[in-house]
């Protein structure tokens, strides 16, 4: 499935096997363990996602930064990974393609598995574009005999920053978002410019509109676009949360923020056999 001079298979950290993309407009890499995207960067540009130093590749542990494919429950359950299984799981590439223009285009899907048993039977794909932005797109389907399918999926974007102290965040001025650092409290955004200061943990509800991460050490806006997706998470573990994972640098968090697009909380979703939704997520720049 590889296509000369612009998706390549490789062999990533930890054994894992990657493939690597090239455009004309980007560069990007992704795992197949988690479907995980590790880099994508324009020509001429810092990358746009943020990956740990300290991040562990291997089977059934989760990759730390870029895009983990959240699924079918976001935050923890007892006696199960957190964040679903999605993430920790070799999914199945199907499809390798360039368009006319020169993007190229990739599905892969996740495979059975016995977690996957205890849930209504469904299927999971994943679209990923690649060119002048990086577009993603998650298909849940339900496709059992009957029964509803509730869950949660979320994309949860790791994105580089030069300094957070130099970033703000707009999009979601007058949103209600519940705040996990102070017991899931519900509270409603007042900032036009939302600075990061300290560990940040929020679900803003009911919010469709598209996000800009606004940096001024590097100059550019990083903006996402999203369709499907009720939820948006903003996070930053800050000094004490960073040096209590260890696959996390100390000092990391000043040069990352997770944007995160999907459906989770009081948005999470449900289901009818037969009905499927898309969760779509466009990731491009702009100067500032």
């Amino acid at each position: 499935m590889e296509i000369p001079g612009r998706v390549l298979f490789s062999e990533g950290n930890g054994d894992l096997h990657k493939l690597v993309i090239n455009t004309p407009w980007s560069t990007a890499e992704m795992y197949l363990h988690g479907a995980h995207i590790t880099n994508f960067q324009v020509t001429g540009q810092p990358p746009v996602l943020f990956m740990s130093q300290l991040s562990r590749f291997a089977e059934g542990m989760a990759i730390r930064g870029g895009i983990p494919i959240i699924f079918p429950w976001f935050g923890s359950r007892e006696g199960e990974s957190a964040h679903g299984f999605a993430r920790i799981q070799t999914w199945d590439l199907r499809e390798v393609s360039q368009t006319s223009s020169g993007e190229v285009v990739l599905r892969l899907s996740l495979p059975d598995s016995p977690s996957a048993a205890l849930f209504p039977k469904f299927t999971a794909d994943y679209w990923v574009k690649v060119g002048k932005t990086l577009t993603v797109q998650l298909v849940i389907a339900n496709v059992s005999d009957g029964r509803d399918f509730t869950f949660e999926d979320c994309l949860h974007s790791y994105f580089h920053v030069g300094d957070i102290a130099s970033v703000s965040i707009t999009g979601l001025k007058g949103v209600d978002y519940l705040d996990k650092t102070e017991n899931f409290a519900r509270k409603t955004e007042r900032a036009e410019h939302i600075k990061i200061s300290q560990e940040t943990d929020r679900i803003y509800l009911d919010t469709a509109g598209p996000v800009e991460i606004h940096d001024s050490n590097l100059g550019r806006r990083i903006r996402i676009e999203k369709s499907g997706s009720r939820s948006t998470v903003l996070w930053n573990p800050w000094v004490d949360k960073a040096e209590q994972m260890p696959d996390f640098g100390g000092e990391e968090f000043k040069q990352m923020v997770c944007v995160e697009s999907g459906n989770v909380a009081e948005n999470r979703l449900t289901l009818p056999a037969g009905k499927s939704n898309t969760l779509k997520v466009e990731i491009g720049t702009l100067p500032l």
